[in-house]
C-alpha cells in the first residue's frame, strides 16, 4: 500500500502525543512493507525532503502570511494573538503540502497514491483537497477535539474544521471508546468511526531493562528516600491534565501515607500556580518539581522509579504516557470522568486490575485511588504484573499499526465515489 500522510509534527520536531504516534506508527507501516511519504510542518532549517528510518519526509518551506491573515478570516481567529502566526503557518503548511503532493509527486513524477490519511484539524484541509484531486480515499484521525482539548470553549474555526473532516473522510479513526462517543455526540457521521487504540515500544519501556541503582539515582535527586513512596505525574502542566488537583490531594494522601512524595515533571502555563499551591499547603518537603521536557530515556528512568503514576486528566483521548507508566510495570491512578480514553487503557476491577479510575474534579477521590495503592503493597504487585500484561496483549505498536492498516484496506475494498456531499461541505 502507498499511503500520504498529512500530520503536522514529526520527528525531530516532536511536541506532543501525536509526534510520537507518527513517529511510531510509520515506522511500523515501512516494516509491512508500505510505502510512506509523510507531509509534516517546516520549521525552516530541516530538509524540504529526505528519507529517515524508510519513510519519504517533506516539509514544504513556509512564509509568514500572518500580515495579510487578519484580512480574510474571521473575528474567532484574529483573537488569536501570537496565535496568528501559528494559524497562519498550518494553513500554509496544507496547501503547500497538497500541492506538492498533487502537483509534483504525482503529476510530474508519476507516482500514486492508495489512500490519504489527515490527522487532526492541524492537517485536514491538505487531506480533503488531496482527497478530491487525486480520488483517493481520505481517512481522518481524530486524536482529540477542540470542544474537548478546551472543556467545551476553543474556536468555532476549529470544530469547523474538524466537522468538515468528518463530512469528508470515507474513514474516522479515533483513539478510544470515549472518543468514539464525543465524536458521536459532536454529529460526526457514527458509521464512519472506527476506534483504534495507540500503543508503546514494550520493549523500551521494558523494566527488566532498567538497572536498580540507576532508577535509586532518580529517587536520591529529589531527594526520596529508600522506604518512600514516590507519586509520578509527567505531562504539560496545564489545566486539563489536572497537576493542581494532584498537589491538592497530597494533604490527604500524606494523612495515610506520611512517607508519600510527589514528583511531577513538565512544562506549561501552570507552573507558577503549582509552586503557589505547594506553598499555601505547606506541602514543600513533600511535592518536588522539575519543570523541563525530559528525554525519553530520562523518563523511562522516572517510571522505574516510582511507586504509582497518577494522571487524573479531565480529558484524555488516550493517554500515551499512561501506557509508558503501565509498560514499565507501574500501578496506574487516572481521571475517568467525561470524555476520558484513560478508561479504556487501565482495568479498574476483577482479575486484570491494573490501577484505579477516580473523579479528577475531586481531590479527595484523587487521594483515595493513590492510597488504594500505597497502602496495599501486595495488592500493588498484582497492578503492576497486570499493568504490563495488559500493555503486552493491547497496547504495542505493533498491534495499533496491524490494527490501522485493517481499517485503511477496509476502505480501499469499497467502492470509489467523489467527495461526498461537498454542497453541503461548502455552505458550512
Amino acid at each position: 500500500m502507498d499511503i500520504a500522510m498529512l500530520v503536522y509534527e514529526y520527528p525531530p520536531l516532536i511536541v506532543g502525543g501525536l509526534g510520537t504516534y507518527a513517529m511510531e506508527i510509520t515506522q511500523q507501516y515501512v516494516k509491512m512493507g508500505h510505502n510512506v511519504t509523510v507531509f509534516a510542518l517546516s520549521n525552516g532549517k530541516l530538509p524540504t525532503r529526505e528519507l529517515w528510518r524508510g519513510i519519504e519526509v517533506h516539509r514544504p518551506e513556509l512564509v509568514d502570511t500572518s500580515d495579510s491573515m487578519p484580512t480574510i478570516i474571521t473575528e474567532d481567529v484574529k483573537k488569536w494573538g501570537m496565535g496568528l502566526k501559528f494559524f497562519s503557518d498550518i494553513t500554509l503548511y496544507n496547501f503547500l503540502s497538497a500541492a506538492e503532493l498533487v502537483n509534483d509527486l504525482n503529476k510530474k513524477e508519476e507516482r500514486n497514491f492508495d489512500i490519504v490519511c489527515a490527522h487532526d484539524w492541524l492537517s485536514i484541509l491538505g487531506g480533503i483537497t488531496v482527497k478530491k484531486e487525486l480520488k483517493i480515499p481520505l481517512v481522518f484521525h481524530v486524536h482529540s477535539t477542540e470542544k474537548g482539548r478546551t472543556m467545551g470553549g476553543g474556536s468555532k474555526v476549529i470544530s469547523s474544521l474538524e466537522e468538515q473532516g468528518g463530512d469528508a473522510a470515507n474513514l474516522i479513526i479515533t483513539v478510544s471508546h470515549a472518543i468514539r462517543d464525543e465524536l458521536i455526540s459532536l454529529g460526526f457521521p457514527e458509521e464512519k468511526i472506527r476506534v483504534c487504540w495507540n500503543g508503546v515500544d514494550a520493549s523500551k519501556y521494558d523494566p527488566a531493562k532498567v538497572k536498580a541503582e540507576d532508577a535509586l539515582k532518580v529517587r536520591e535527586r529529589y531527594g526520596i528516600k529508600e522506604n518512600d513512596k514516590m507519586i509520578f505525574f509527567v505531562g504539560r502542566l496545564v489545566t486539563v491534565k489536572g497537576p493542581d488537583r494532584l498537589i491538592m490531594a497530597m494533604p490527604n494522601i500524606l494523612e495515610k501515607v506520611p512517607n508519600a512524595k510527589l514528583v511531577i515533571v513538565g512544562l506549561g502555563e501552570m507552573s507558577s500556580y503549582l509552586l503557589d499551591l505547594v506553598n499555601s499547603l505547606g506541602l514543600k518537603d513533600s511535592v518536588k518539581f522539575k519543570f523541563e521536557f525530559i528525554p525519553e530515556e530520562e523518563r523511562i528512568l522516572h517510571f522505574a522509579a516510582c511507586d504509582v503514576a497518577a494522571f487524573p486528566s479531565l480529558y484524555e483521548p488516550f493517554g500515551i504516557v499512561c501506557t509508558e507508566a503501565m509498560s514499565m510495570g507501574k500501578p496506574v491512578v487516572v481521571g475517568a470522568r467525561g470524555y476520558s480514553g484513560l478508561r479504556d487503557q487501565v482495568v479498574s476491577a476483577g482479575p486484570e486490575q491494573c490501577g484505579f479510575h477516580v473523579n479528577p474534579q475531586d481531590p479527595m477521590d484523587v487521594a483515595w485511588g493513590i492510597i488504594s495503592v500505597l497502602a496495599d503493597p501486595a495488592a500493588s504487585k498484582h497492578y503492576s504484573e497486570n499493568a504490563r500484561k495488559r500493555v503486552l496483549k493491547y497496547f504495542t505498536w505493533e498491534t495499533a499499526a496491524k490494527n490501522t492498516i485493517t481499517l485503511y484496506q477496509e476502505v480501499l475494498q469499497r467502492p470509489r465515489f467523489p467527495l461526498r456531499d461537498m454542497e453541503n461541505l461548502n455552505s458550512r
